[in-house]
């Protein structure tokens, strides 16, 4: 298992000979985790994944060049801040400021960029491991929800697009399906490949 400095240092070796100005993903683990250049390959499409597992809001502003700016992409796919999401005294404006400074930092070096902001991925507290329901009873999904409707403002205020593919992944109570969750949080990959057709039309 990388650490999150190990993956960093990698992404600053892999940036150096990327194609750039390309289609990028950014994220944590939920990004990171998201086979989408296997996805978008089976499409002819390629795109770069730099996502990294345990990331918050901060980590990811901290360290824009190896995951987001060094690739100056044309089109940013990102989903950061659940992470945040369970801590339980961390406001979710406190999140936002962060993900706004994120996007803003992103905005001033890559102006053209066009940028996907993805909404937060519903958790199932009833199929958690019992090692990951402490968390899940701070990451809640009417916080995810209150949290995404917060994104959306974020989003037009800059300019930028929202995007919810959450509808495969819902059961009947608005949690993400047991069988598409490993623990209640993460997503199996058939998960992610129920998700992908609604994500498929904004890479061409």
């Amino acid at each position: 298992m990388c650490t999150k400095a190990e993956k960093i240092n990698r992404y600053r070796e892999l940036n150096k000979t990327a194609e750039k100005h390309g289609i990028l993903f950014a994220g944590s683990s939920l990004m990171e985790k998201f086979p989408v250049e296997k996805y978008a390959a089976e499409q002819g499409i390629t795109v770069c994944n730099r996502g990294i597992g345990g990331f918050v809001t901060q980590e990811l502003l901290d360290n824009l060049d190896a995951c987001i700016l060094d690739l100056a992409p044309r089109r940013l796919f990102i989903n950061i801040g659940t992470n945040d999401l369970s801590i339980a005294d961390m406001p979710i404006s406190a999140v936002m400021d962060n993900y706004r400074l994120i996007l803003q930092k992103v905005r001033a070096a890559l102006p053209d960029v066009e940028i996907f902001m993805m909404a937060y991925y519903p958790i199932n507290y009833e199929a958690a491991a019992e090692d990951m329901k402490p968390c899940l009873r701070v990451r809640t999904n009417e916080k995810i929800e209150a949290a995404n409707r917060e994104v959306e403002k974020l989003a037009k205020e800059l300019g930028a697009r929202y995007i919810d593919v959450n509808a495969p992944l819902k059961d009947s109570r608005g949690r993400l399906k047991a069988e598409y969750t490993i623990e209640g949080m993460h997503i199996r990959e058939e998960g992610y490949r129920a998700i992908y057709p609604l994500l498929a039309p904004y890479l061409a």
